[in-house]
């Protein structure tokens, strides 16, 4: 189960950033079909290639685990934005993030 998780993220996460398995084999210092057999559970990755993976995607570890996160590249890109607002600032991004949240139920 967890491989299929593994792999299925992957491949999402590939996808958001726009490039092919190859590219991103390659990218990371792997042959050109690693990625590729790991997407098709033919191969699980090392735990240093899985950062490297997670370099490569620009995102934590903690965040390729979380599938509840579509987009955790775009999250982790806003956080030091949302930091910098003050706490009415933030409660208006709350409300709104509460109204999208909400609506998709």
């Amino acid at each position: 189960m967890y491989e299929f998780n593994f792999a299925e993220r992957l491949s999402s996460l590939r996808e958001q950033k726009g490039v092919s398995a190859r590219e991103m084999s390659l990218a990371i210092g792997q042959n050109k079909n690693y990625i590729n057999l790991i997407e098709r559970g033919k191969s699980l990755s090392s735990m240093q290639a899985f950062f490297y993976i997670c370099d490569y995607l620009q995102i934590s570890p903690k965040y390729f685990f979380d599938f509840n996160v579509e987009a955790p590249k775009k999250l982790n890109d806003l956080m030091p934005q949302l930091s910098k607002l003050s706490q009415s600032q933030l409660e208006i991004i709350e409300s709104l993030i509460e109204k999208f949240t909400s609506n998709k139920k």
